[in-house]
């Protein structure tokens, strides 16, 4: 009786369109932190969150940050000079 762990493991036919359109239809999140200290005392922390999906993925995942920044969007750019 063979058991699956629940790992992917490529048999060498992917492609490389074939990885990126499963990582975009799931979505990667990569996070890490760094911390500076001195004597216990901390100096400095920096959080680094990153997202790689697709634009469907993240606005199911309620992400939609673009649509709304001036500097992205034409629309949120034409929303901004209504409101002055």
């Amino acid at each position: 009786m063979q058991r699956s762990l629940g790992v992917a493991r490529s048999t060498g036919t992917d492609s490389l369109a074939d990885i990126l359109e499963r990582i975009l239809d799931r979505g990667v999140v990569i996070t890490g932190d760094i911390r500076i200290k001195l004597v216990d005392i901390e100096l400095l922390t920096i959080n680094i969150r990153l997202l790689i999906a697709s634009v469907d993925k993240a606005r199911e995942m309620g992400i939609d940050w673009w649509e709304t920044n001036p500097f992205i969007s034409s629309k949120a750019k034409e929303r901004e000079k209504e409101k002055l």
